[in-house]
């Protein structure tokens, strides 16, 4: 009898670590598939295809003690069953979206105000298609858990220098060196959440580019003696509704999906804002054939008309104080070490100000003072990425950061300013200090 408890005890602690395992794959990794996805030839938003497809939203959860938190991070999986492929798309969290019983508001605010269930609704409305599924990942266990897979090899593309006093409860600093790297969960945070003058952007192309070091990483034989370690830092920093059945099979298709590549994009669209307040205006259309596309269909006709009718309504929608910064993106982002995005500083001229992409962050507690900066850098001829208002902080100087090719190009400003050498080749960094109140 006490031998047979203990083979019960060994087949559900061995079930468990499976499941565990399958979750950290699912949550880490952004992918997902489901044992009952049903075969659908039509589809919400009109894509026909007879092939088993799932969707599920992964949400990135700042939870805090005082707050339910924000879903920073925020994405979207379609994974064909069939095929072994599966698809990812990044959404901004500034991308501005109608909340049920909250009017327009940026879409990461949709999980304060009602959690995922609100969350996915908004989602679901942006996208046209239905979430099968949800993953919520607590990113204060973010760090805990790449350490727990060992850490992550990676090719850091640039150098990335960033400084808040006033964020991540007692300062936030990101100090990582260009090149091939060995990032434990420390440095893995900062890699992810370091922001350049793409803004969110930026982010998303290195949140993607990682999920692809972590995918690597996970299926190879070198995971299994992490389990226990694993199981204990899991356990706490995931919640989904898929069931036992849906998370062993993702397992059994993991390796499949790895070698038949996945796909990244992001919700097509172009930044704007009013006052200091960045957003992500999506191009509806655009968005809803790249979900088609992704899977190898075409909208029908009917699917592309509700499309159209469903941006002429949003468009109609937008405030009159809002101001488009830049032309709209496709969605499709040149990801970290991609061929398009290696450059050398030390090898070419200049850039002109309509290739370099500002972020601003008003630091300096003056209302509307980031508005008037990007206003007189957009005249003279830069791309506005985004206007994010900080807190108001001790910060003395207001500061520009970039690239030491381009930093002849901000001299002359009409407001006090130190410029700074440590940007992105085409990027730079506006942050407002006490002296532009002076």
């Amino acid at each position: 009898m006490r031998q047979k408890r203990r083979r019960k005890r060994s087949y559900k602690r061995v079930k468990w670590l499976a499941v565990i395992l399958v979750v950290i794959l699912v949550a880490v990794a952004g992918i997902i598939a489901a044992k009952n996805s049903r075969e659908r030839q039509f589809y919400d938003n009109g894509m026909e295809t007879s092939s088993r497809v799932m969707h599920v939203m992964i949400l990135g959860v700042d939870r805090r003690e005082d707050d339910v938190g924000r879903s920073d991070t925020m994405m979207v999986t379609a994974v064909d069953m069939d095929q072994k492929k599966a698809a990812l798309l990044s959404v901004p969290r500034d991308t501005r979206v109608k909340i049920d019983g909250y009017g327009y508001e940026k879409i990461n605010h949709a999980y304060a105000y009602g959690g995922h269930k609100l969350s996915q609704n908004a989602i679901e409305n942006l996208l046209g298609v239905s979430i099968d599924h949800y993953i919520l990942i607590d990113t204060k266990a973010f760090e805990r858990i790449i350490d727990a897979i060992g850490g992550i090899d990676i090719n850091v593309e640039k150098r990335m220098y960033y400084e808040d006093p006033w964020d991540d409860n007692g300062g936030l600093v990101i100090d990582l060196y260009p090149g091939e790297q060995h990032l434990d969960g420390q440095k893995a945070i900062q890699y992810v959440r370091y922001r350049d003058g793409e803004g969110d952007i930026g982010r998303i192309g290195r949140q993607q580019h990682f999920i692809k070091a972590v995918l690597a990483k996970v299926i190879s034989p070198e995971m299994l003696p992490r389990l226990p370690k694993l199981v204990e830092e899991v356990s706490s920093a995931i919640k989904t509704d898929m069931s036992l059945a849906e998370l062993l099979e993702f397992a059994n298709t993991m390796k499949s999906v790895h070698d038949n590549g996945l796909t990244a994009q992001m919700v097509p669209g172009q930044p704007a804002y009013i006052d200091d307040v960045s957003y992500w205006i999506p191009d509806i259309t655009d968005l809803r054939a790249l979900l088609a596309s992704e899977l190898g269909s075409n909208l029908t006709a009917e699917a592309s008309d509700k499309a159209q009718a469903d941006e002429d309504a949003y468009m109609d929608d937008l405030p009159k104080g809002l101001k488009l910064t830049a032309a709209k993106s496709s969605g499709k982002l040149v990801t970290a070490n991609s061929d398009e995005a290696k450059t050398d500083d030390n090898d070419e001229e200049p850039l002109k100000p309509d290739e370099i992409s500002v972020m601003v962050i008003n630091d300096s507690g003056i209302n509307g003072a980031g508005a008037r900066v990007a206003s007189i850098l957009q005249s003279k001829g830069f791309i506005i990425s985004g206007v994010e208002t900080g807190k108001t902080s001790s910060r003395e100087q207001t500061t520009i950061t970039t690239s030491a090719r381009n930093t002849n190009l901000f001299y002359g400003m009409p407001f006090k300013c130190v410029i700074m050498d440590g940007g992105g080749t085409n990027q730079a960094v506006v942050r407002i200090g006490l002296d532009y109140r002076r």
